[in-house]
């Protein structure tokens, strides 16, 4: 069983997933859930990390290096769920010409889903509730017994994985998982990072990087800045991790731009309606009172005022200035 080759790993090794930092509870979580060979789905909002945890269970398996095309490595396969999302995707199906050579039944004719894909690896379903209902149920067997059943077939097709799915809290657009399918899950939760030190660390380990410096405490302020937003009770929607590495990034480039070596607050101001604005939604009771961009520039304004800042690029920004 694929589970037993990072059993030893799961044991000895108090953070095996070295990948993410911080989230201590969800890493014991889904130690605990490997362990007993328990099927997962992650929860929690975009860019925290999900899809990156899972990435780190396939580096744990022998043979991680090895890739299997399209960037993919041989021992993790994704599957992203939408509405168009076929079980022939998952399962598979009979390619009509092979059908023809080798006869319908065969298994020379059958071409592999993503299921069989990720045998003896890991198997990622993103956003599992964004999946049509009948791909739900066509999931049952395979969780339940690691086994596929296809149509036309007399067999039984071993599919030996692990299963690691992703939901979104925050995305209004999905379908609801059904009882019996949820009963297959252990749930893990999974929020924001904990502090600003880890968010930071986080940004500036995943940064595209320019030849301009971003000092400590530049990219702390970017990120505390990220993280008021974050905390303001008139967000229904509120901006992720990505924010607090767009903004990063966009700092550097905008010094660039302007000759500098190295980036300062302004550079990044220039960016934070380009970079937040789209990335958050207001409550109702607030929307109608302004947008999110005049939202933005009054937090900034007050931020920027407690951080003793100064006040030029905050009136700039104001007035719509900056690139």
């Amino acid at each position: 069983m694929i589970h037993e080759k990072i059993k030893n790993i799961l044991l000895k090794n108090d953070d095996p997933f070295t990948d993410i930092l911080g989230q201590q509870d969800v890493k014991n979580g889904l130690r605990s859930a490997l362990l007993m060979r328990r099927n997962v789905i992650i929860v929690g909002p975009a860019g925290v990390g999900k899809t990156t945890l899972a990435k780190n269970i396939a580096k744990l398996l022998p043979g991680s290096g090895k890739t299997a095309g399209k960037g993919q490595t041989s021992n993790f396969v994704r599957v992203q769920g939408s509405p168009d999302l076929t079980v022939e995707d998952l399962m598979g199906d009979i390619d009509p010409v092979k059908a023809l050579k080798f006869g319908p039944t065969s298994k020379e004719a059958f071409t592999p889903g993503k299921i069989f894909k990720a045998d003896k690896g890991v198997l990622f379903f993103d956003e599992l509730n964004r999946c049509p209902e009948k791909l739900q149920n066509a999931l049952l067997q395979v969780l339940e017994e690691r086994k596929v059943t296809l149509g036309g077939y007399d067999v039984d097709f071993d599919a030996d994985f692990i299963f690691i799915a992703t939901m979104n809290p925050e995305d209004s657009s999905t379908e609801k998982l059904s009882d019996v399918l949820l009963d297959r899950f252990d749930v893990l939760y999974m929020d924001y990072p904990d502090s600003v030190e880890i968010e930071t660390g986080i940004v500036t380990g995943k940064a595209n990087r320019m030849d301009v410096q971003v000092d400590d405490q530049l990219s702390q302020l970017m990120v505390l800045f990220v993280r008021v937003l974050r905390e303001s009770k008139d967000l229904e929607k509120k901006p992720g991790v990505r924010a607090s590495l767009g903004l990063f990034e966009r700092s550097q480039s905008n010094a660039a731009l302007k000759g500098k070596d190295k980036a300062e607050w302004s550079d990044a101001e220039d960016a934070i309606i380009s970079v937040l604005s789209h990335r958050i939604k207001l409550k109702p009771s607030i929307q109608y009172l302004k947008s999110p961009e005049d939202f933005i520039r009054e937090e900034l304004k007050k931020f920027s005022k407690e951080n003793r800042l100064g006040e030029s690029q905050v009136q700039k920004t104001e007035k719509g200035g900056g690139p």
